[in-house]
């Protein structure tokens, strides 16, 4: 994949998991990247590591002047920004009735709440650039929905809406903008934490719960980091300038149907 010369990016949740590992395959491409995290000393760490070219800023994403004043510094560092990867996310596993308001505000505040906001503040600085793109991670939980994870489920279909209204919005400026909804990746923090909740109810172990998870997607197999990050880096390269607007689902084919009672 073909990266265009000299891109400036800024990605949210860029301390850990997805973030991170995108951060890293654009700044190897040649990219300047600001890495934007709720624990400022972890995206400190993650720009050190990086090196040249990298800015590691902290900033809450339900907070807007956190967030504008992270977008500033990174146009103040690079010249601009031309590059958004929103991958700042929570998760909340929970029956609906026992999910409380502070549940459906922080995930909902964090997933979409922090996205809008991410993008709002990126948008003169991508429109300006002639060239802007913008990616968001959702899930296949923005695709269907599951049981006990009401706020998380509506968060990420409204980020699907999100990435949609707002590709119809910059097109004209040539932005692009398109979202990548991967199922559930076990290496990520959030991975983990999903892991421990389903080994803590369930009663089984966390091998046995990966294996299953594995034996049940058509492709026989988990989502990887490197997955979801192909599919990043594949909206932010010169091939997939004529696409916005779109929602690629790295799932491995668990979004197809099947005959009931037939494998």
């Amino acid at each position: 994949m073909r990266i265009a010369a000299g891109r400036t990016a800024l990605i949210t949740g860029g301390g850990s998991g997805f973030g991170r590992l995108v951060a890293h395959r654009l700044h190897a491409a040649g990219a300047s990247v600001a890495v934007v995290d709720a624990d400022a000393g972890r995206a400190r760490e993650v720009a050190a590591e990086l090196g040249e070219r990298a800015l590691g800023l902290g900033a809450d994403v339900r907070a807007a002047r956190e967030v504008a004043d992270a977008v500033r510094a990174a146009e103040a560092a690079f010249g601009g920004v031309d590059t958004l990867v929103v991958s700042a996310g929570v998760f909340h596993l929970g029956a609906l009735e026992e999910t409380t308001e502070e549940d459906w505000d922080r995930t909902v505040g964090v997933n979409l709440k922090g996205a809008f906001l991410a993008v709002r503040a990126a948008a003169p600085s991508l429109r300006a650039s002639g060239r802007g793109r913008i990616v968001t991670i959702g899930s296949d939980c923005g695709r269907r929905g599951f049981p006990h994870q009401v706020p998380y489920v509506a968060s990420k279909f409204g980020l699907v809406g999100l990435t949609e209204a707002v590709a119809a919005e910059l097109a004209p400026d040539g932005v692009t903008a398109n979202c990548v909804a991967p199922v559930g990746c076990p290496t990520t923090g959030m991975g983990r934490e999903v892991l421990e909740m389903k080994t803590a109810t369930s009663g089984r172990t966390a091998g046995e719960i990966l294996r299953a998870a594995a034996a049940g997607n058509p492709l026989g197999r988990n989502a990887s980091e490197d997955d979801v990050a192909d599919a990043v880096l594949f909206f932010l390269s010169d091939q997939a300038a004529f696409l916005t607007g779109t929602t690629l689902d790295v799932d491995g084919g668990a979004h197809l149907g099947a005959v009931p009672g037939v494998r």
